[in-house]
């Protein structure tokens, strides 16, 4: 259940201060207190709500949340420390930004996301000009509302200057952006950061701190499975071994994160307390998958080690890129001989593909510019950034090409196994009447039964033969027709007939759900950018459902057959709900893609890094990343959970 539009702010509840003799301790990094200031010493005194005005205008105005801190010491700390670990235990994220002033020590820092819209220079520009001569003039509150003034003021001076218009195609990109920025507020909604107390959290709170959560721990595996197939690529499976069992460990606790999600989300309501409870345990899984990849973050970069091997890797990449580049024209060659044989709906999931393959295989040829030059340039951490994203954006290619391919195979095996649904229905129908013509007590409404399902095998008929169909759309049809026939029956079969007849109908059932699991997770693991968290829980009991299924296809035909229909239903709801987010992304007011040159609309649909365009100095390797209820601002190619996230700012004396 995806969190809808709110202003997001820090839900964290302040820890206890003391005061002994009139002298302020040495604070360690804080939990800041609710809302958005945090004041240990009573710098503001009566000028609060006046720094809270300016701060309030700030979110209005830029949808920033820049959090204040002031105490008396860092504790000897280095300034840009303390504030940097401030911000990580508090879950700062994308949005947010900090300001923590100790008024004794004489000391500042700022701290934002490494991947926030404002250059390094912006942010030094403002700390200079807005935020240290209030300082100087122990002017607390004017160091505050000078940063939320300033900030504004950069972010108004130039649109969003980090990525050249003429690279971008205008406002295609930045429209995206602000799209996605708005997506992470409703994930992350009025909520709670991330470093809060569950057990001091509302329960809506929690909701929303466990749907962001679910997103960005998916984020952050699927983009590991990708790295740890490079991985494997290049060193072998050896070495990229552990790595792996690291990522299932990390797979198993989302897979349970998206069990209780699906719970949750049913028809059944749980009370509050258990709701909270399973609020609590989605997040303290998707917290430990995290914890997991970070665990091994370091090593996995060791093994990389891009910044050395960038220019192997680079030419690995130019290869797979051109080979890819020859496949574009095989797969839009393939969608337009399905298109003469199978209806739009049928082809659905990857009607767009070819042309979003080649959006990622421009932005790859961008990168892998753009890498040769930083190699040329001895500029080795930007060079691997840029390798990173080339990899990620040919491997995205390739998965949008493959889903062609497996829709392709999956329609002709689905129009096979849509004659042999059509006959095992047609002898029902004609098991169905002689019982009807005998008058058999066991009949019932059979006869309303029998009318269904002579309608749908009519009509799927005649769809066959005027030549565009969807097979798998109608073998939904003949089973959801047939189903009720069935139960029907069962009064008149015996235990062996009805687990045979199970058996026949759960080969159709499974490849239609087999099928559809495909198609949808192709759809989202290519478009990760754009799809909320609804569509991946529910395409994540889709597959449980189907596994279940096959599980108990030899010993329980009749339940299999359940589940793999409900593995079916599951799937569609996941594909339609996937199919609307990309939509409302892609349409005018929502940020998609216009047409943004050099393939960057593509990448930040499909969730690739683009650290090498915002000027981050982030490592690469093995991960994904908290903050964002999207792809966009997470590292490109990154193993690693939300430890891996970095921020970047400055500070010093005054």
């Amino acid at each position: 259940m995806r969190a809808w539009f709110g202003p997001a702010s820090a839900a964290t509840v302040g820890i206890a201060w003391l005061l002994a003799h009139g002298v302020a301790h040495a604070e360690e990094p804080v939990e800041l207190d609710t809302g958005q200031i945090t004041d240990r010493v009573d710098a503001l005194g009566d000028r609060r709500d006046e720094v809270q005005d300016a701060l309030d205008q700030l979110f209005s105005d830029h949808q920033l949340q820049l959090f204040v801190v002031y105490v008396d010491s860092f504790s000897g700390q280095p300034s840009q420390d303390w504030a940097d670990e401030t911000a990580r235990i508090n879950g700062l994220g994308l949005n947010d930004a900090l300001l923590t002033v100790a008024t004794g020590d004489r000391q500042y820092a700022y701290s934002v996301d490494e991947e926030y819209p404002l250059t390094d220079a912006q942010l030094a520009e403002v700390a200079t000009e807005a935020i240290e001569p209030p300082l100087r003039e122990d002017d607390w509150a004017g160091a505050a509302i000078g940063a939320a003034e300033g900030y504004a003021s950069a972010l108004d001076g130039g649109g969003i200057p980090w990525i050249p218009v003429a690279v971008i195609g205008g406002v295609g990109v930045v429209g995206a952006y602000a799209f996605l920025r708005a997506r992470r507020g409703r994930e992350r909604g009025a909520g709670p950061s991330a470093g809060a107390d569950p057990a001091r959290l509302t329960t809506d709170e929690l909701d929303k701190r466990a749907s962001s959560l679910l997103v960005e721990t998916d984020d952050a595996i699927k983009t590991s499975e990708q790295e740890v197939g490079f991985a494997t690529a290049q060193f072998g499976e050896a070495a990229a071994a552990p790595f792996a069992a690291v990522l299932e460990e990390a797979r198993g606790e989302l897979t349970a994160s998206f069990r209780l999600r699906q719970r949750l989300d049913d028809a059944e309501p749980e009370d509050d307390a258990t709701r909270r409870s399973m609020l609590a345990e989605i997040i303290s899984r998707c917290e430990a998958a995290n914890a997991k990849l970070d665990d091994q973050a370091e090593d996995f970069d060791r093994l990389r080690d891009l910044e050395r091997n960038a220019p192997q890797v680079l030419a690995e990449v130019e290869q797979r890129a051109e080979q890819a580049r020859a496949r574009v024209v095989a797969a839009q060659g393939t969608l337009q001989t399905l298109g003469g044989r199978f209806t739009e709906s049928a082809l659905a999931a990857v009607t767009s593909n070819g042309g979003e393959a080649t959006e990622r295989l421009t932005f790859a040829a961008e990168s892998i510019a753009a890498a040769k030059q930083r190699i040329e340039a001895g500029e080795t951490a930007g060079a691997a950034v840029s390798v990173l994203a080339a990899e990620e954006a040919v491997d995205q290619a390739g998965q949008l090409l493959d889903a062609v391919d497996r829709l392709a195979a999956a329609l002709e095996q689905a129009s096979a196994g849509l004659q042999n649904a059509v006959q095992e229905t047609t002898q029902d129908l004609a098991e169905a009447k002689a019982l009807l013509a005998a008058g058999d007590q066991h009949a019932g409404d059979l006869a309303g039964l029998v009318a269904a399902a002579e309608q749908a095998l009519t009509s799927v008929q005649q769809e066959m033969a005027a030549g565009r169909f969807d097979p798998i759309a109608s073998i939904r049809r003949i089973e959801e027709a047939d189903g009720g026939l069935d139960q029907a029956l069962a009064g008149v079969r015996d235990r062996q007939q009805r687990a045979q007849r199970a058996r026949a109908t759960l080969e159709q059932a499974v490849l239609a759900a087999r099928s559809e699991i495909s198609a949808t997770h192709d759809f989202i693991t290519t478009r990760r950018g754009a799809v909320g968290g609804e569509a991946r829980t529910r395409l994540a009991e889709a597959q449980r459902q189907l596994d279940q299924a096959m599980h108990l296809a030899e010993s329980d035909p009749e339940s299999a057959l359940a589940r793999a229909q409900q593995a079916d239903a599951l799937a569609e709801q996941a594909g339609q709900l996937a199919r609307a987010d990309v939509g409302a992304y892609s349409t005018p007011g929502g940020g998609g893609m216009f047409g943004g040159g050099g393939g960057l609309g593509g990448a930040i649909l499909g969730g690739i890094l683009i650290d090498s365009m915002l000027g981050g100095g982030r490592r690469g390797g093995f991960g994904g990343g908290f903050g964002g209820g999207g792809g966009f601002g997470r590292a490109p190619g990154s193993f690693g959970g939300g430890g891996t996230r970095g921020r970047r700012g400055g500070g010093g004396r005054f």
